[in-house]
């Protein structure tokens, strides 16, 4: 059984139940004097403080991920990765290799007529010279004779710094409850392009163009949508494609929407902040530049630039979040032919309980907005 199944946490919740139960049910029997029973009762209360402990780290690290399996919880997971050559012209035309593929957790997901597939992929950005690997969800429908010649709209999803695409599949569901809100009627079947805007780890690059320095809005602008659409059947033009992020994935995605309307016409921010950050886990982003550094301001950009298009979704909450005074703020300046809209939460913290509250209906409103062809 895996760190981060189910099965291991009901049987570790179960054990510190029963635990407790032994432990007011022998209490009377240990209350003796004399080694046996004074050992009797620090095992006990040992054993069940150290089972309650085990379990609500487990319940932690199923909502956030610090840890994806035994091996990598243990520092076991030590191998190395594998440098791969292709040969000119093994490679995806749009320069997108898929190195692997998973089953969707889902009902049916063994068969992806049923359940869809995710394709693990590395995209190489010919503009930005970035590398950097991602997930690729295909729906059912992608699979299904009726849809052979149809193309899909497609989403960028970014996790926040220093998330890792991982905690899209497994923390925030989104394959599942994209699945979910098609079947419910309320959306359209979508690719989903899942990964963390980190491309150049460790440093947090604000999905700014560096000078000499990592190249990361032009890979999302226009490296990222150039792959899929030339390795998937996906449109090429802004109605075709979205982009939502959570906390700095949020950011990222309000910022490569508002700069870029002409590739993606739909981005929602959850619980994104509006400027970008500048500490010692970014570096100098800017170098002096204010011209780039008011740029990558969102609430300097809508208020002193001419309006562009696109549809924009903010989220925040009135109890909980940071973020909500600048999100009203960015409200008030969004201007036509821009639209906003926003979701507003009575409570919520800045954490996946938050964002898995709002993602169902994000995916909607993003479906309603988004054309395949």
């Amino acid at each position: 059984m895996g760190l981060t199944s189910k099965a291991v946490l009901a049987l570790a919740a179960s054990l510190a139940v029963l635990l407790f139960a032994a432990t007011i049910w022998l209490w009377p029997r240990l209350a003796r004097r004399g080694v046996r029973a004074v050992a009797g009762r620090i095992g006990l209360l040992l054993a069940t403080q150290v089972a309650v402990f085990v379990s609500v780290g487990l319940m932690a690290n199923n909502s956030f991920l610090f840890y994806g399996s035994w091996a990598d919880l243990f520092g076991q997971q030590q191998d190395l990765g594998v440098v791969t050559d292709h040969a000119p012209g093994s490679a995806a035309p749009g320069n997108m290799v898929r190195v692997g593929t998973q089953t969707p957790d889902v009902p049916g997901g063994s068969r992806p007529t049923k359940g869809g597939r995710i394709d693990k992929v590395v995209v190489s950005g010919r503009a930005s010279g970035i590398d950097s690997p991602a997930y690729v969800y295909l729906p059912p429908e992608y699979f299904q004779p009726a849809y052979a010649g149809r193309k899909f709209p497609a989403v960028v999803v970014l996790t926040g710094y220093p998330g890792t695409a991982e905690n899209l599949l497994k923390g925030l569901r989104y394959p599942q409850t994209a699945l979910e809100r098609v079947k419910a009627g309320k959306a359209q079947p979508m690719i989903l392009v899942m990964l963390r805007p980190t491309v150049a780890p460790p440093r947090d690059t604000e999905c700014v163009d560096i000078a000499d320095g990592p190249q990361t809005e032009t890979f999302f602008a226009k490296d990222l949508p150039r792959a899929i659409s030339e390795s998937y059947r996906v449109g090429k033009r802004a109605r075709n494609w979205g982009i939502i992020g959570n906390s700095t994935g949020g950011y990222c995605a309000l910022k490569i929407g508002l700069h870029h309307p002409d590739r993606f016409s739909v981005s929602a921010g959850l619980s994104a902040y509006y400027k970008a950050a500048e500490d010692p886990t970014t570096g100098d982003l800017f170098h002096g530049d204010e011209a780039a550094r008011n740029r990558a301001d969102l609430l300097w950009t809508l208020e002193n630039r001419p309006p562009a298009g696109g549809s924009f979704l903010v989220t925040t909450s009135r109890q909980g979040e940071g973020n909500l005074r600048g999100t009203k703020d960015f409200i008030k300046r969004v201007k036509a032919p821009a639209r906003v809209s926003s979701i507003v939460l009575d409570s919520g913290g800045h954490n996946f309980n938050t964002w898995r509250r709002e993602i169902p209906s994000a995916l909607d409103w993003m479906s309603g907005r988004l054309s395949e062809n």
